[in-house]
């Protein structure tokens, strides 16, 4: 052990009236508490340092270097380890043990130091009592990225955030970068939050790359250069959308050919410019031949074609391009069934399995439509073995309340990391996203609360935690935010406001599919702008998401049968389930089939009263959260309660929307009534 030469780096300043999430001050009490010696150099360990002094400055503890630590006992030792890597815990990973009284976390690369020390802050005393067998932590996913759906100017329908509902943009404002000093802290303060869950990378404009986002990857450079200034000190990584088009629209070149020469060679050197002003760019994602979005298709390539061109430009800064397969018609027939989107992603490019180069990756979203409050897991995760794979999940609400509705989401998350497309013996999603990563569409914004609803802030916290251990139990995790952002045990009743704020969260995803689209079906929300209730906004629309409901029956023929054919794009036990409505689960019954009012689900209930009976239930759920919520007033932040509490009344309002839209929808449909006599309109 040497000396430490670690020099503090400040901690950000929380703006005035911004929630500090699951980092108050308070949660840093054991950690600041005691006498810590920091050893190791580098920029990260000098922010471990900053993070360490700034909590022992509140709580009366000390940072001593190893030469003070002679005199007298550490409790807590933090060190950078010397001798390379013998335990093998990579570039992220660290170990934790206590012995004789003493605390002592250890990392072979800088970050790992780093997230051992928001691992303590986690376990608060448990980390400073009894004795501890050495235990070692790595990230089972390397990469683990936001990416944010950001516009730098205004866009005339999608706003500054397109799926946004937390605010502003933290990074753009009215066509410029958010570059003074007050706004470049809050990003900082932004990327400790994030490290403190575990992400490493974000993007941080949208995947639909308009016209003036093109120019941050040439002209505009040095803005996004300044954001990753900012996030650099927790270990983020800046990753940039860029349009496939991009050599044409500002290189002036007349082609974007993946294999024209010219081409290639433009991108090489627009890329070598960017890592001149980013020296640690993490790499580019694109939406490409995708809902109006420039691609290869243009030029009669393929999309590994595409991919690959700009792989070989990143190849020499070992970077990587993330290649979005969110890929389908949507200028489709309505009156053609045969024609079905969720086929899409597979029949593009489970064909190109091996084709795609070694720092290519493909971003599959977690299902095979778009983020529906239920689907089944996209079989393109189990269909490219040979394919470096990303698993694609939504942390903005878009088609789960959109942050107006109290909706924790780890559960549907971890459903989709434990999926085993080959089976129960073969890897499940998150083994397989091992050489791709986890990306989220962020949450987050300008919000005071980051995140619009105070609760949403849990969905942001799992992503990192879920990144980083994908089969972590989500209670677990929703534990652990609950302790870190609302500190119970500093309350007047710690008991009171943990159960409290079980009981609202714990059961909310499914509360919210309870009252909106039933049993797998999907969308029947408002068109364009996706929230509240629509149940044929886009039935006849050229979309693709159909729930082909009629006098007799409901839902989407996916079987090799009769339908689609999409069933049989899942492996042989995942096709056979699927294939037959008496075999297919309950909640995913009408993404699959197309049954009649009266079919009878495994629960025993017909579908019709299901539909009334959850609808129903759904609405006195949200009742009953809402008058949990207002009983932690006295437990909490009155700004933090106040807010939430807003969004209860909201959300109670909207779900008795969706409840008699939906009810009164197949009353009429159906001509069945409710068997329990309640009212339907």
């Amino acid at each position: 052990m040497t000396a430490s030469a670690s020099v503090p780096v400040s901690v950000p300043a929380l703006p005035d009236g911004v929630d500090p999430a699951w980092l108050p001050p308070e949660v840093f009490r054991a950690l600041g508490s005691r006498r810590t010696l920091i050893s190791g150099t580098g920029p990260l360990v000098d922010t471990v340092h900053g993070e360490v002094a700034d909590a022992c400055a509140r709580f009366g503890g000390e940072v001593v270097t190893a030469a003070r630590a002679q005199g007298a006992p550490c409790d807590l030792e933090l060190e950078l380890e010397e001798d390379g890597d013998p335990d093998g815990l990579g570039d992220e990973g660290f170990a934790l043990v206590r012995a004789d009284g003493v605390t002592r976390v250890t990392a072979a690369r800088q970050a790992g130091l780093l997230y051992g020390l928001f691992h303590l802050v986690r376990l608060g005393e448990a980390a400073f009592q009894g004795e501890l067998a050495r235990e070692t932590h790595r990230p089972a996913l390397a990469l683990r990225m936001l990416n944010h759906w950001d516009n730098v100017a205004v866009h005339p329908v999608m706003g500054q955030v397109e799926r946004g509902y937390s605010g502003g943009s933290l990074f753009w404002r009215d066509g410029l970068a958010r570059g003074s000093r007050d706004e470049l802290e809050r990003v900082r303060c932004y990327g400790r939050l994030l490290a403190a869950s575990g992400i490493n990378a974000i993007t941080v404009n949208n995947v639909n790359v308009h016209e003036t986002e093109a120019h941050l990857l040439t002209d505009r450079v040095g803005e996004v250069a300044a954001i990753a200034d900012a996030l650099r000190p927790y270990g983020i990584r800046t990753h940039l959308c860029v349009s496939f088009a991009s050599p044409v629209v500002l290189g002036g070149l007349p082609t974007a050919d993946p294999l024209d020469e010219a081409v290639a060679g433009w991108w090489a050197e627009t890329t070598r410019q960017v890592y001149a002003a980013i020296p640690d760019f993490g790499g580019y994602v694109v939406k490409a031949d995708s809902e109006g979005q420039p691609g290869p298709f243009t030029y009669g390539r393929s999309h590994a074609d595409g991919a690959n061109m700009l792989a070989a430009a990143l190849a020499p800064y070992g970077a990587t391009v993330h290649w979005r397969a969110f890929v389908y018609n949507h200028r489709q027939d309505w009156r053609d069934r045969s024609v079905d989107r969720a086929c899409a992603a597979y029949d593009h490019f489970a064909p190109q399995d091996g084709e795609f180069a070694p720092n290519a990756v493909l971003q599959v979203k977690h299902g095979p439509m778009d983020f529906q409050t239920r689907e089944p897991v996209s079989p393109v995760i189990g269909a490219m073995p040979n394919t470096r794979l990303a698993v694609e999940i939504q942390a903005t609400q878009e088609y789960t309340g959109q942050q107006r509705h109290a909706c924790w989401l780890g559960p549907m998350w971890s459903d989709a990391l434990r999926f085993r497309p080959e089976g129960d013996e073969g890897p499940g999603v998150g083994d397989l996203a091992r050489g791709g990563g986890l990306v989220a569409v962020s949450n987050a914004g300008d919000d005071p609360f980051w995140t619009g609803h105070p609760l949403a802030q849990a969905n942001l916290y799992a992503v990192g935690r879920l990144a980083w251990q994908p089969d972590a139990d989500p209670r677990a995790v929703l534990r652990e935010w609950i302790e870190l952002s609302f500190t119970p045990d500093r309350t007047a009743d710690p008991a009171r406001l943990r159960d409290g704020l079980w009981a609202v969260l714990d059961g909310s995803w499914r509360t919210y599919e309870k009252y909106t689209a039933p049993l797998g079906v999907g969308f029947m929300v408002q068109p364009g702008h996706h929230y509240g209730p629509s149940v044929d906004g886009y039935e006849y629309s050229p979309w693709g998401t159909y729930h082909f409901a009629d006098r007799d029956g409901v839902g989407v023929d996916r079987s090799r049968a009769t339908g689609t054919g999409f069933a049989g794009q899942y492996a042989k036990p995942w096709a056979e389930l699927y294939e037959s409505p008496s075999t297919c689960p309950d909640e995913l019954l009408l993404f699959f089939h197309h049954v009649p009012y009266g079919h009878v689900l495994h629960s025993g209930e017909t579908v019709i009263q299901h539909i009334y009976d959850t609808h129903f239930e759904g609405v006195q759920e949200a009742e009953e959260a809402g008058r949990v919520w207002a009983g932690l007033a006295d437990l909490m932040n009155p700004a933090r309660h106040a807010r939430a509490a807003e969004r209860y009344e909201e959300q109670l309002r909207s779900a008795r929307e969706w409840r008699d839209h939906i009810n009164t929808y197949f009353f009429r449909k159906s001509g069945i009534p409710d068997a329990r006599g309640r009212r339907i309109y």
